[in-house]
């Protein structure tokens, strides 16, 4: 089952891309950095192993991967910017965002500010719900670009140099791609139903 549900993940994100091209690469990272959950793991390395067939160059792929991360950062922001508290606190729920959740990642951004948009960019599933803190907290809308941009930026390099690789060394790496691809499956789903259960079980929903 896990597996099947990441393979229709990943034959949805190819189908994106080979459909739309760059611009598919730009409006998935878009779409992820806006709060949908379309992981940048699966997007990024495919991107990189159409560089290694020559459909994109390394550029165009790293600029698409980039610009698509911070505008839908900038979506998000803004979500928060306007919403704010209020809206966490009315809508919060249904997303499984309580209360508690609220005051933490307030409290969280506070003490690490910046630096927190930053390094959260390089982190799997944070890095996509960052954005609406600093939205919150009304960060200076230049500074959070630029440090978006400053943590997504290898992020972005790191995913795509890994697609380029695999495709240099496809034939070595392939049956180890077929186990980790597996093991990835089990992780998202994992986390997702820890999640769940974490916010279900919380008294604040």
């Amino acid at each position: 089952m896990l597996e099947t549900i990441f393979s229709i993940l990943t034959e949805f994100v190819k189908g994106v891309i080979e459909s739309s091209g760059i611009t598919g690469v730009f409006f998935l990272m878009l779409a992820e950095s806006a709060a949908i959950p379309i992981p940048s793991e699966i997007t990024m390395p495919f991107s990189g192993f159409l560089v290694f067939e020559g459909k994109f160059t390394f550029m165009s792929v790293m600029a698409a991967g980039v610009l698509g991360n911070i505008i839908g950062s900038v979506i998000l922001y803004y979500i928060g910017y306007f919403g704010g508290r209020p809206f966490l606190e009315k809508y919060g729920k249904y997303i499984l965002f309580t209360h508690h959740d609220l005051e933490v990642t307030e409290r969280w951004f506070q003490k690490y500010g910046n630096s927190a948009v930053m390094f959260s960019r390089m982190l799997p599933a944070v890095r996509t719900f960052i954005s609406f803190v600093p939205g919150v907290a009304k960060m200076n809308i230049f500074k959070f670009v630029a440090y978006t941009a400053a943590g997504c930026i290898p992020w972005v390099y790191g995913l795509t140099y890994a697609g380029l690789v695999a495709g240099e060394n496809w034939g070595i790496l392939h049956p180890y791609f077929e186990k980790a691809e597996w093991l990835i499956a089990a992780l998202l789903i994992l986390g997702v139903y820890w999640f769940v259960r974490k916010h279900i079980r919380n008294k604040d929903l």
